[in-house]
């Protein structure tokens, strides 16, 4: 089948178009996020996105439904200061304070996972939402909206929309839904149903584990003081250009960790680049 909407390619440009700080700013004003994943079996995942995510906010809540895992706990207080954990008690208060909420590494799922993930896309319907793995596999697409960006690679996005991943399904899927997709794969593909843009940055050295939550930490930040679909075209042009980065250097042998390093450089250098930019 052609693509009716034909894609655009995305240009470093697509940084130069983000939100900046302002001189004048100060602490809050910069985004604010809301993480939520982790579990006894898949602690990792949640790390990850928290020190990407905190290059590019003011600062982060983090929360485990599955309650404090002792591990992940000191694992992100020690190497990302700034985050915040919270309880379950305190989790409408982070959401509240933030900006964007991000949800789905590493989380389970199963039936808690999905009444408490909706339940928040019910009560927060004001907030930016992001939904990366766990989430994809347990919410009902109708509970999606324009709040909502969604990150899956091919089997994630056939467990959540049951049809192939395609970027001609990727456009029905978000009109449909009202959502917005950014489909990982060789190449990534973001739409909203009514625009469709293709990222060509990125190896196969991204397929180790950890450089999707990486990208959802970017993703979730940049969209804190960007509309959802430009920051989806931003995080993965940005990513993708980190790890291409990262390849010139020393090959495929680099792993999510390195890729965090890497996304300051690479947005930098892409804030100071000239292309079209797609939005």
């Amino acid at each position: 089948m052609m693509l009716k909407l034909k894609p655009q390619r995305i240009s470093a440009s697509i940084a130069k178009s983000l939100s900046c700080p302002k001189p004048n700013s100060y602490k809050g004003q910069n985004g604010g996020i809301t993480i939520i994943g982790g579990s006894r079996e898949f602690h990792g995942a949640p790390v990850f996105a928290v020190r990407a995510a905190n290059r590019f906010v003011d600062y982060v809540f983090f929360y485990s439904p599955y309650g404090y895992n002792c591990e992940l706990v000191k694992g992100l207080r020690k190497c990302v200061a700034e985050v915040m954990v919270v309880d379950k008690t305190r989790i409408d208060y982070a959401v509240y304070k933030s900006d964007c909420v991000l949800a789905g590494m590493g989380l389970t799922p199963d039936a808690r996972t999905k009444r408490f993930l909706e339940s928040l896309l019910r009560k927060h319907k004001d907030k930016k939402f992001v939904l990366d793995a766990g989430a994809l596999r347990v919410v009902d697409p109708r509970k999606l909206g324009s709040n909502v960006l969604v990150t899956p690679h091919a089997e994630e996005f056939r467990a959540l929309f049951k049809c192939p991943a395609t970027p001609e399904n990727a456009v029905k899927c978000a009109k449909r839904f009202g959502c917005v997709i950014l489909l990982k794969g060789h190449v990534d593909y973001v739409t909203d149903g009514r625009k469709l843009a293709a990222n060509h940055t990125g190896n196969p050295g991204m397929t180790k584990g950890g450089t999707g939550d990486v990208l959802a930490g970017l993703a979730a930040a940049l969209a804190t003081k960007n509309d959802l679909f430009r920051a989806a075209c931003a995080a993965a042009f940005v990513n993708g250009a980190a790890g291409d980065a990262l390849f010139k250097r020393q090959g495929f042998y680099y792993n999510a960790g390195d890729l965090i390093e890497a996304l300051p450089e690479a947005f930098a250098k892409a804030r100071a680049r000239r292309g079209k930019n797609v939005c």
